[in-house]
């Protein structure tokens, strides 16, 4: 014969401490299956704009049948020495990006060092300096990015001697500004006071001991 069993469920907050890590654990296990970092990559797409960088894009399908164009930009983390940010795109001279990233980020003094880090080397070049970002091998960091540099002289002038090496630390010096805006974001978002507040708001229950309920 079918029976009938009786369950005592708790919110979060009438959890004891131990129950309580036990249920922020199940949020952290499978509650980042969505796009989290979506405002971030909004972030360094304008970030890229102000610096004269074109990222590329790449078609993804969307659930209805349809496509998107999606920037190329790539991370993986946050635990391991491997772990980093890369992107693909195209460098060139932006007028005016020292300042218009200090507008855009006035507290953020890595931006500001790096749109003037490139501003120097364009114009020890004449402004003519350009690039090509491409990822490569199964990695995503600073160091998976191939960066070829070129200046586009009217009179075949070659690079300045600093010029490559220059322009490609700037462009790994951003993919690291990214990954550490990604790492930020998902610090915050894994915080106990952020997943307290998700669970919360979704009303979930659980054991006594912390087991999601239902």
């Amino acid at each position: 014969m079918p029976s009938i069993i009786e369950t005592t469920v708790y919110c979060l907050d009438e959890l004891p401490d131990d129950g309580k890590e036990k249920a922020r654990a199940w949020y952290r296990e499978g509650g980042f299956d969505y796009d989290w970092f979506e405002f971030v990559y909004e972030d360094f797409e304008r970030v890229c704009d102000i610096l004269g960088i074109s990222l590329d894009t790449v078609a993804v399908r969307l659930f209805g049948g349809g496509t998107r164009r999606k920037p190329c930009i790539w991370f993986s983390g946050f635990w391991s020495q491997s772990d980093g940010a890369c992107f693909e795109g195209a460098y060139s001279y932006a007028r005016g990006a020292s300042g218009k990233i200090r507008s855009y980020a006035p507290t953020d003094s890595e931006l500001h060092r790096i749109a003037d880090a490139l501003g120097s080397i364009q114009r020890r070049n004449f402004y003519q300096l350009s690039a090509r970002i491409a990822h490569r091998g199964r990695y995503y960091h600073e160091y998976s990015m191939d960066i070829a540099v070129e200046r586009d002289s009217p009179v075949v002038q070659d690079l300045t001697a600093d010029a490559d090496e220059d322009v490609t630390e700037a462009l790994r010096d951003l993919a690291r500004w990214l990954y550490g805006r990604l790492d930020d974001e998902y610090e915050h978002l894994t915080s106990d006071e952020a997943v307290d507040e998700i669970i919360r708001l979704n009303e979930y229950s659980f054991t006594a001991d912390g087991v999601r309920f239902g």
